[in-house]
């Protein structure tokens, strides 16, 4: 059993940056750990995700949309995946969600994902 804590959300400026945390309990190695959004009305949208299949090797995805902006990253030793957010637009303005998933590599598909969180809301102020 894995269980997700989110943290890290909050308003911020168009061309700002957030940095989400996602603390996990339970053992999460060699699963993807992904971020997801949602707004009202919507469906969930990936945004990254992030496999560490060795101590040293990890594979990271993330959507066209958020490339070149955003940065997924882990620490093992914490058990925590973090979603580094620059160059914020009023379009990133969602619910953020962190999940795992047990086995799999349609990193994309949020209906592959075993575990979520709560979700952390993202406000971009234009």
């Amino acid at each position: 059993q894995v269980q997700l804590v989110e943290s890290g959300g909050g308003l911020v400026q168009a061309g700002g940056s957030l940095r989400l945390s996602c603390a996990a309990s339970g053992r999460t190695f060699n699963m993807y750990m992904g971020w997801f959004r949602q707004a009202p009305g919507k469906e969930r949208e990936f945004v990254a995700a992030i496999l560490a299949f060795s101590w040293s090797g990890e594979r990271t995805h993330y959507a066209d949309s958020v490339k070149g902006r955003f940065t997924i990253s882990r620490d093992s030793a914490k058990n925590t995946v973090y979603l580094q957010m620059n160059s914020l637009k009023p379009e990133d303005t969602d619910v953020y969600f962190c999940a795992a998933m047990r086995s799999g590599s349609n990193y994309a598909a949020s209906h592959e994902y075993d575990y979520w969180g709560q979700g952390t809301q993202v406000t971009v102020s234009s």
